[in-house]
């Protein structure tokens, strides 16, 4: 099968372990439209149907951080096979991401992300190799905060129209030291999702560490 990943920008370079991989497969990275920050759902939805349709093969969708509430919505396609969801939120229908982390007491984002004057979000540099890939070398994650791109804030707060693991075979990847999304809200989603779960000692850029 194509696996299509979306999810965090900058941190998604090496194809992560822990997927199923039973057959030859091709990585095709969803990159948005523009690429300077990472659009609100609803067009991430529209890109990542648009690559769909453009493959007539068995596909899974892969997300990672915020990519697992796009993958959430996009995963109707009949040519949908599996969700694959990495250390990623996983938003109910009505939910949204910052729902998830309230539901947990765990911070928003605006808490511990700097706000720039167009309503974007994006961890300070010095803060985001502590924060995403404290277990990836310093050098390498200084490199990653540089070319990270901020996303809207408003997006953080939209709410799920459907959730497509209800429907779809799901497997989700625990980061076990994530600082970015807490462990006990991920599991939390894989259990409610029924999942096929297992982890890694990793921070939240666990395919990198």
């Amino acid at each position: 099968p194509l696996h299509i990943m979306t999810g965090n920008p900058s941190t998604h370079d090496t194809w992560p372990a822990g997927i199923p991989r039973e057959r030859p497969l091709v990585l095709e990275r969803h990159r948005e439209e523009r690429q300077h920050e990472l659009l609100q759902t609803i067009a991430d939805v529209v890109a990542v149907h648009r690559a769909i349709d453009a493959h007539r093969r068995a596909i899974v969708l892969v997300g990672h951080g915020w990519g697992g509430a796009v993958i959430s919505q996009v995963g109707e396609a009949a040519a949908v096979v599996a969700l694959v969801y990495l250390a990623a939120y996983a938003p109910n229908c009505g939910e949204s991401v910052e729902d998830l982390r309230r539901a947990e007491g765990a911070p928003a984002h605006v808490d511990f992300l700097h706000r720039d004057a167009a309503g974007l979000l994006a961890f300070a540099q010095d803060t985001w190799p502590s924060r995403v890939a404290q277990d990836v070398p310093i050098i390498n994650a200084r490199v990653l905060a540089a070319a990270q791109r901020p996303i809207q804030a408003d997006s953080l707060d939209e709410r799920l129209g459907g959730a497509v693991w209800h429907l779809r075979p799901c497997w989700f990847l625990v980061a076990e030291r994530d600082r970015l999304v807490p462990p006990a809200l991920q599991r939390r989603m894989a259990m409610g999702m029924g999942a096929r779960m297992s982890s890694v000692r990793s921070g939240h850029a666990l395919f990198l560490s």
